[in-house]
Order: C-alpha cells, then structure tokens, then sequence
C-alpha cells in the first residue's frame, strides 16, 4: 500500500543527499495524503472523516514545505516543473 523509497539513501553521494531525503519526504506525505483521505471516504463517523480530512490537509501543508526546499537546492527540478507547466498549457490550455 505504501510506497517505497525508490533508491537506498545510504547509496547516495554526499552532494545529492539533501535532495534526495526531500524527495523521499514528498513522497511519504503523498502516501499519507492518500491514505487519510482513502479512509476518511470510507469512515462512517462524520467527526472520524472531519479529523482524517483535517490531517491530510496538514500533509499538503507538508509536501509543500519539502516541495519549496527542493526547489531552492534543485535548478534542474525547477526547469523541468516549468517545462511541464508549458507542456500542459500548449496541450490542454490549463
């Protein structure tokens, strides 16, 4: 159900670290922003889904914070996220 971290963190080379442990954060608060809101759909205690949807709100907050530190160490990531920025513009006009 969860993901994987894709690539062993201690394989890494000392100069990429920091970007890869930010990455592997976004991923797991994109894991818990699924799982909240997968059994806040299913709780049937309204308060239960209120707290589940409060909590994963807070996640987004997260992978927020870890997306910004990433982007001030990544010039390549920024790029290619305006890359797909125009990709989508010229391809569905959002």
């Amino acid at each position: 159900m969860m993901s994987e971290i894709p690539i062993k963190l201690d394989k890494i080379n000392k100069k990429d670290i920091d970007r890869e442990i930010l990455r592997a954060g976004i991923i797991a608060e994109l894991d818990a922003i699924n799982l909240y809101e997968q059994m806040a759909a299913l709780a049937t205690d309204k308060k239960i889904k209120v707290i589940l949807l409060d909590i994963a709100n807070e996640e987004k907050t997260h992978v927020g914070e870890f997306q910004r530190l990433l982007l001030n160490r990544d010039e390549e990531q920024v790029r290619e996220m305006e890359k797909g920025k125009n990709e989508v513009k010229e391809e569905v006009g959002e």
